[in-house]
C-alpha cells in the first residue's frame, strides 16, 4: 500500500480510558500480542449504533474484568485523538481498512480495590498489569501511541 493510499483511509472510531486508583496512577496492561514489552491503557473500539460512553464501560469490563459500578467518569475528551498505524501493521490490522484509529478518552476514577481486576477474561487482552505515575506513562508506551498519550496527559492534567 502506497502512502497516498494510505492516507485516503478513514480512522476506526475507538474509546480509550485513563482508570486512575486511589493514589492517583493509572491501570496500564501489558499487550499479551506484543513481544515487546509495551504497556497501554485499555482502548477499544466502537459497536455499531453504540454510544462512545457505552463502549468505554463495556471495553474497561472486557479487558479488566472492572465492572462499570467501580468507576465514575471524571472526565471525557473535549475531541477525538487520532493516531496513525505504523505502515506494517495497516495490512495486518483489520484488513487495510483504516490507517489508524480517532479515540475519545475517558477519565475513570477506580472505586475498588486491586482484587476487583481480573485480566484473564473472555478474550485477554493483557497478560500482565500494573498502575503507573501518570509521569512515566508516555516513556512506556509503543512509540506509534506516543503523541496521543501526550494529548491525554495534556488534556486531562488538572485531575492528575
Amino acid at each position: 500500500m502506497t502512502p497516498e493510499e494510505i492516507a485516503k483511509l478513514p480512522y476506526r472510531q475507538n474509546v480509550g480510558l485513563m482508570v486512575l486508583n486511589e493514589h492517583g496512577e493509572v491501570f496500564v496492561g501489558q499487550r499479551r500480542d506484543n513481544a515487546v514489552a509495551a504497556w497501554q491503557m485499555p482502548q477499544g473500539g466502537i459497536d455499531k449504533g453504540e454510544e462512545a460512553e457505552a463502549a468505554a464501560l463495556r471495553e474497561l469490563e472486557e479487558e479488566t474484568g472492572i465492572s462499570p459500578d467501580l468507576v465514575d467518569i471524571i472526565a471525557v475528551s473535549a475531541g477525538w485523538i487520532p493516531y496513525d498505524l505504523p505502515r506494517e501493521l495497516i495490512m495486518k490490522l483489520w484488513k487495510g481498512r483504516y490507517r489508524g484509529q480517532e479515540q475519545k478518552w475517558f477519565l475513570m476514577r477506580f472505586k475498588g480495590s486491586d482484587a476487583d481486576v481480573n485480566i484473564q477474561t473472555e478474550h485477554p487482552e493483557f497478560s500482565e498489569w500494573r498502575w503507573l505515575k501518570s509521569a512515566d506513562l508516555v516513556d512506556n508506551i509503543v512509540p506509534f501511541k506516543r503523541d496521543v498519550y501526550v494529548s491525554v496527559v495534556e488534556e486531562f492534567k488538572e485531575y492528575l
